[in-house]
């Protein structure tokens, strides 16, 4: 065997252990899927997902569902042919690990941070919602309750359904018209909407549970035009006013923002 050979082998010998190594050495990003929703006007393992005490509250129609996604765990090992994979479903998003859990190193530290933030979410949805109606926190409490999610994604669809409970459109109608509306965006105490990630899988998990419109946060636009599932209206929002008032115009057929 000559130099020119051998030198060839070598070399050939070394791409290939390059590649077997790349193909299996995990990477530091996790695979993310449509998850649950919940309609927070009803139940969830039989009870209330909303109770208020000290004020009145209206039957309502139709649905308010929160969405949510599902990520392989931060100790999952996710390899180049998974990436590959999730890069042609549209049906799964391939994510960087610190974008899905930002905080705690194992799956004990990452739950009670999540549920720290839904904790926090359910008490500014309440401030925000009361805010909204002008009402006092000091006469009205509210209880929110969803088990299993974490996460501060949900605030705006805890909002909506407790404006819809103590008021509706404000004119004795529902908020949703009778519809099954979704959607995502955190709240802050003042009713801003943010953003929150992970909405072309979350539209996806709203019209699988048979929503027809969506709630967006308007930052977050691009992403869910991107792979939007046919029967699904997006409404962009930025406000929990805004959200409400263009719940009143689908209701009544006036101008709704759009993306």
């Amino acid at each position: 065997m000559s130099a020119r050979t051998r030198a060839l082998a070598v070399c050939t010998a070394l791409v290939l252990a390059l590649l077997v190594t790349a193909v299996l050495a995990p990477l530091p990003y996790s695979l993310a899927y449509p998850g649950m929703t919940a309609n927070v006007l009803g139940s969830d393992e039989g009870k209330p997902v909303i109770t208020i005490s000290g004020a009145r509250t209206r039957k309502t129609d139709g649905q308010l569902r929160m969405t949510s996604i599902v990520a392989t765990g931060p100790e999952a090992a996710v390899h180049l042919p998974d990436i590959v994979k999730g890069w042609f479903r549209t049906d799964e998003a391939v994510m960087p690990r610190e974008a899905v859990y930002p905080v705690g190193e194992n799956t004990e530290e990452i739950a009670e941070h999540n549920a720290q933030q839904m904790r926090e979410s359910q008490h500014t949805a309440t401030s925000a919602a009361l805010g909204q109606l002008g009402k006092s926190g000091q006469d009205i409490k509210v209880k929110l309750m969803l088990a299993d999610v974490g996460g501060p994604s949900a605030g705006l669809m805890f909002a909506l359904g407790i404006v819809d409970k103590l008021d509706g459109d404000g004119a004795g109608h529902d908020l949703t018209g009778g519809r099954t509306i979704a959607g995502t965006g955190t709240i802050t105490a003042d009713g801003k909407v943010g953003a929150v990630g992970g909405v072309p899988l979350k539209t996806q998990a709203a019209r699988r549970d048979d929503a027809t419109v969506f709630l967006v946060p308007r930052k977050e636009c691009a992403d869910a035009e991107a792979e939007l599932p046919k029967g699904l209206r997006l409404i962009p929002v930025s406000t929990l006013d805004g959200a409400v008032d263009a719940l009143k115009a689908l209701r009544t057929g006036g101008k709704v923002p759009s993306c």
